[in-house]
């Protein structure tokens, strides 16, 4: 009988699943190391870990989510089930009275060679330094997103006006806004819960062992290395994770979607994937506005919908569509869609998750940020990288309202045009790149062998 092995990995992702399904992808990477996962959750986020992890021997552990938050409904353990994004800080916080749960859980389990947790599980680092483990780090952002908003900080705090452009320091060639950076980072004088708690995980983050960026080294060197150079802890290019995993195998039965989308390609039908996420928020307005823009494009579309975001009824618009669209208000399996020969253009909020699967399926982007660093990501995808267009607002501010016009040109162009051509060839080039840099000797494979042989002692796995 083989002896079990002796690396043994803690995962700990953040109750939201953009920031879970990457680190399903790690533990598989890591499985395939031949190291032992054990990967936390709660009750009500176990099933859907069972499912996806439904092939491995990982050991799942739930532990308790707190009850009785107030704002929080009963049930409620993941911020996609949240009935507002504006209890995102009371939903983290809470997360902090896991802790005693965590720890008793620890106790019981073989030695841990090292843990991964979520940046906004700051609080782990405690535990883990109660234990002696080393704490890895993981927020699921660009390097360039990290860099630029350390760089910027120093403009944000001077008069500069909401849409006056500004040369990034250290990155002269690089234009922003204040708008460019959410609230309420782009204040002058930062304060209030959120920025609180995102402080609280920085500086926990700050004091691990390291930070693991689900990107490549050759995609954001300047990025990495500014970093590295400007503050701690390291940051280690392990990624693009998708690239590194073998894609699912499909489900007996196709799911309906697939099945449209099957059509499409059949009758070399180009689709437009229109996603913003599960946590971005549209006004009735803004939605209309799509459907417009959409309809008059007169290009095939697939679009998912949160159910919040279906204020009116569909059937019209989806009867006048129902040749060339198809509307959705499930969760999906975005990597399957993005991978399907049939999509050809991504209508995207530029979530870094996002970014990187439409790269590693080798599918322009047509950038719409919404929250968070997504209009960070979208800066690098059309003005750096150059893998995609951009919608345009109506007053040309970055977070202004985008009217019907504003959507139908730019998916036109990304679709049909000279620019999604171009934008297309260069997300190839960035695709092949970056299945280069996680097989065996790239450089993704390379640093997370190093960073295994530091943490364990022991020769490359």
């Amino acid at each position: 009988m083989a002896s079990p092995p002796c690396i043994h990995v803690v995962l700990f992702p953040f109750m939201s699943k953009g920031h879970t399904i990457p680190i399903f992808d790690l533990a598989r990477i890591l499985l395939n190391r031949k190291i032992a996962i054990t990967i936390f959750t709660t009750p009500a986020n176990r099933p859907f870990f069972s499912k996806s992890l439904s092939n491995t021997n990982i050991n799942i552990i739930d532990i308790p989510f707190p009850e009785n938050i107030e704002g929080i409904p009963p049930g409620v353990e993941s911020t996609d089930k949240l009935p507002s994004m504006s209890l995102f800080v009371t939903f983290a916080n809470a997360t902090k009275s896991m802790k005693p749960q965590f720890e008793q859980a620890l106790e019981s389990l073989p030695p841990v060679t090292f843990m991964v947790t979520d940046g906004f599980l700051g609080w782990t680092l405690d535990s883990a330094n109660k234990f002696g483990i080393p704490r890895i780090a993981y927020y699921g952002m660009s390097a360039f997103s990290s860099a630029i908003s350390h760089s910027a900080a120093s403009v944000l705090h001077t008069e500069a006006s909401d849409d006056e452009p500004f040369a990034v320091p250290n990155f002269p060639s690089i234009k922003l806004t204040r708008n460019d950076f959410d609230f309420p980072f782009r204040e002058r004088e930062p304060k209030g819960p959120i920025f609180e708690f995102t402080t609280e995980a920085i500086i926990a983050t700050s004091k691990s062992y390291g930070l693991l960026v689900n990107s490549f080294y050759e995609l954001e060197s300047i990025y990495v290395d500014y970093c590295n150079r400007t503050s701690s802890p390291r940051k280690v290019c392990v990624g693009p994770f998708c690239a590194a995993v073998e894609p699912p195998k499909e489900q007996q039965e196709k799911p309906s979607y697939i099945k449209w989308l099957d059509e499409m390609l059949e009758q070399g039908k180009p689709v437009l994937y229109v996603a913003f996420g599960s946590q971005a928020e549209l006004s009735p307005e803004q939605f209309k506005e799509i459907k417009i823009g959409l309809e008059k494009s007169e290009v095939n579309f697939f679009w998912v919908v949160r159910r919040s975001a279906i204020s009116e009824p569909n059937e019209e618009f989806e009867n006048r569509v129902k040749n060339r669209g198809l509307v959705v208000a499930e969760w999906v399996d975005q990597r399957q869609i993005l991978s399907h020969g049939s999509v050809q253009g991504f209508l995207s909020h530029c979530g870094w998750n996002s970014v990187i699967e439409s790269i590693c399926a080798e599918v322009p982007i047509l950038a719409w940020p919404m929250m968070a660093e997504q209009h960070l990501n979208a800066r690098m995808v059309v003005e750096e990288i150059k893998i995609g267009l951009r919608v345009e607002t109506c007053d040309g501010s970055v977070r202004g309202f985008v009217k019907w016009e504003g959507l139908e040109k730019p998916i036109r162009e990304l679709m049909e045009g000279e620019k999604g051509k171009e934008a297309k060839k260069k997300v190839k080039e960035i695709c092949e790149a970056a299945i280069n840099a996680v097989k065996d000797g790239g450089t993704s494979w390379q640093a997370l062998n190093e960073l295994i042989h530091e943490l364990s002692g022991r020769g490359q796995v």
